[in-house]
């Protein structure tokens, strides 16, 4: 297996232990400084991800090659990011993978865009959504230095008021009111498609499960997601006194076609026909 080396313009992390690691991009004739002396990033040129570098110090830090929760993680923030932990149930209960189309909305920090470009890949597309040009300036660089700008288009709108896309995939939403949202995405989603709602309360989970019993989608569920670190050392292994908590609910449900009348009144008559054996059973 060819070893992957680190060349200019790369972005690394470097790690010197679990609480203190630094994303940095890779360029000639510069230097980075830390508590623990400066790093030349002339000598990251041409190593491979995985070698230690000596600070001006004598400290060696490791360069490690970013992952997707490095690169959420790290995100440059103007709002609050999606953790790793609700992202990654997000993208499991929307089904999406190589190929999908995903509406997403609101875009934020980027942080769940950059989950969900990287699962669809170069052949699919992500459109997110949102309103205030700071947020899709500062989504675009983050965007940009994972290198997977070119699976998103970024757009400027308010999804209360329509979705312009057809046939999707599925709808991710990270909104105040996504209620709002559901007739729409029931006339975006393609049959079966899969929408996914992210909410801090519990107030917004009930009119959103409420607005999608209304609008025909089915397999309703809501769940949330707390993580717990362990501390390992032989004969001290517990949990960490620290933990991310409650961040918000999941709420996922899936698009069915509307029945036609003459169904309903089919399945009305085969209820009303159940109902009369019961009613028949116990007075016998």
């Amino acid at each position: 297996m060819v070893s992957e080396r680190i060349a200019e313009g790369d972005y690394v992390l470097i790690y010197l232990d679990s609480r203190r690691t630094y994303m940095i991009k890779v360029e000639a004739g510069k230097t980075f400084h830390t508590h623990k002396g400066y790093l030349k990033l002339d000598e990251l040129i041409g190593k491979e991800y995985g070698e230690p570098i000596k600070s001006s110090l004598g400290i060696f830090f490791t360069t490690l090659k970013p992952a997707l929760t490095d690169y959420i993680m790290k995100s440059s923030r103007n709002t609050q990011i999606t953790y790793p932990k609700d992202a990654a149930l997000i993208v499991m209960f929307s089904g999406i993978g190589p190929g999908s189309r995903v509406v997403e909305s609101g875009t934020g920090t980027g942080a769940l865009t950059t989950a969900l470009a990287h699962y669809v890949g170069s052949t699919g597309k992500v459109y997110t959504y949102e309103l205030r040009s700071e947020f899709q300036k500062n989504a675009a660089k983050n965007l940009q230095r994972s290198k997977l700008i070119d699976n998103v288009e970024m757009k400027s709108g308010d999804v209360t008021m329509g979705i312009e896309e057809r046939e999707l995939d599925a709808l991710i939403l990270d909104l105040a009111t996504p209620w709002l949202v559901i007739p729409h995405a029931y006339a975006a989603l393609k049959p079966s498609g899969i929408i996914v709602s992210f909410s801090p309360t519990i107030d917004q989970v009930v009119k959103t499960t409420e607005a999608l019993r209304e609008n025909n989608f089915v397999f309703i569920e809501t769940v949330e997601c707390i993580m717990r670190a362990m501390q390992v050392e032989r004969g001290k292994t517990r949990p960490q006194t620290l933990m991310t908590g409650h961040t918000g609910y999941i709420t996922h449900g899936r698009k069915i076609l509307e029945l036609r009348q003459e169904d309903v009144k089919e399945t009305e008559a085969l209820y009303e026909i159940e109902e009369n054996k019961a009613s028949s059973n116990e007075a016998a």
